[in-house]
């Protein structure tokens, strides 16, 4: 399987245009499964279709195994074609005139694969994907799931070196979505290719990657293992954007005060942690602890108060709403709490669960 290396790479539309992508240098290793992770229009897309070939960079290298297959300096660019990579796009793109094993096949007829050899292989891709029953069947009879895995086996057919991905799964209802991810870890682990997804979708990014990108504004953020990226997001940005539940932000920049920014000093104090670059802590709701104290109680864990404003059933955990004079702050209980709106909570943090942020909103190492 293939490694990929991009360098310095840029891509602006028009000679006076604002960068798409901004000077972005990447490594993914072989056999990787890599998410390029951010919201719309923060330039993941276009990564991938520069990877596929689909895009010319304004600037930068594109490397595969150590071998440039793009190098603006050089005059180097090789053809989608040549580059033995697998793309799926959102919205599968199968031909609707051919029935589901042409489609499949389509590919290796392009490049006069032997009858014998052809058949052979599409059977097996069919089957390993559960569609060999629909061969028959034409794209329009097919459900959405369905085509989902035709355009899958359509990529497979060819054993690219590389599988590229823009968010396949964005058009699924949420059971196939489940049924789908399950089945691309499983490719991953019995083929061992290099994959690279595009999605904006946190979960898909989390459940699935070995390593995760995460992009705003044509700019790399932060990459690392979906632990690192949620446990130890590199900045604010990488903090808000991680999460099923926003993380709560409290800012103690000049000028804020209120019982939130007193109580994060409280906290700060409490752990030995100095306060003076500190611009805004983040607290993931999950990480925070809640129930009633005593006094003493409260002053020996640095516990905040406050009044419960709602308290919303998930199924599994709970989530609380708690009003601070003012300021909401969100909680999350993986046990009934026993708290009804009204109610009177304290709520505390450990310090493992603290994210600080200095006033360019960088991460501060505890």
């Amino acid at each position: 399987m293939s490694s990929i290396t991009l360098e310095n790479i840029r891509k602006s539309y028009g000679r006076s245009g604002p960068a798409a992508i901004a000077n972005l240098s990447m490594e993914i290793g072989a056999s990787e499964f890599l998410c390029l992770l951010g919201p719309s229009g923060c330039g993941k897309t276009t990564t991938l279709r520069m990877i596929a070939g689909l895009e010319h960079p304004t600037d930068g290298r594109i490397l595969v195994d150590g071998k440039p297959i793009v190098s603006v300096a050089d005059g180097i660019f090789t053809v989608p074609e040549k580059r033995n990579m697998g793309l799926v796009f959102q919205n599968y793109a199968l031909w609707p005139h051919m029935t589901i094993r042409d489609n499949v096949a389509f590919g290796l007829t392009l490049r006069k694969t032997p009858a014998a050899e052809r058949d052979a292989i599409v059977n097996q891709v069919m089957t390993k994907l559960g569609i060999a029953k629909y061969a028959d069947r034409y794209p329009a009879q097919l459900s959405g799931g369905q085509q989902q895995r035709v355009a899958l086996a359509r990529m497979l057919a060819l054993k690219p070196s590389v599988i590229l991905l823009d968010e396949p799964l964005s058009n699924l209802d949420a059971k196939l979505r489940l049924e789908m991810r399950a089945e691309l870890k499983r490719i991953h682990a019995e083929a061992g290719s290099t994959i690279v997804f595009v999605t904006h979708d946190q979960w898909e990014a989390m459940t699935l990657a070995t390593t995760i990108a995460v992009m705003s504004e044509g700019e790399l953020q932060q990459v690392g293992t979906p632990d690192d990226i949620y446990e130890r997001p590199a900045n604010r940005f990488v903090a808000e954007f991680v999460g099923s539940l926003p993380i709560n932000i409290i800012e103690r920049s000049a000028g804020e005060t209120g019982p939130l920014v007193s109580w994060l000093d409280q906290v700060l104090a409490h752990f030995g942690i100095n306060a003076a670059p500190v611009a805004s802590a983040g607290i993931r709701p999950e990480a925070t602890r809640l129930g009633r104290l005593s006094q003493d109680e409260a002053a020996r864990c640095a516990a905040g108060c406050g009044s419960v404003v709602d308290v919303v059933p998930t199924g599994g955990s709970w989530i609380v709403e708690i009003d601070v004079q003012g300021t909401r702050f969100f909680a999350i209980a993986t046990e009934n709490p026993r708290l009804s709106a009204g109610d009177t909570t304290h709520f505390w943090v450990e310090r493992q669960h603290l994210h600080l942020f200095d006033r360019e909103k960088q991460r501060i190492a505890l």
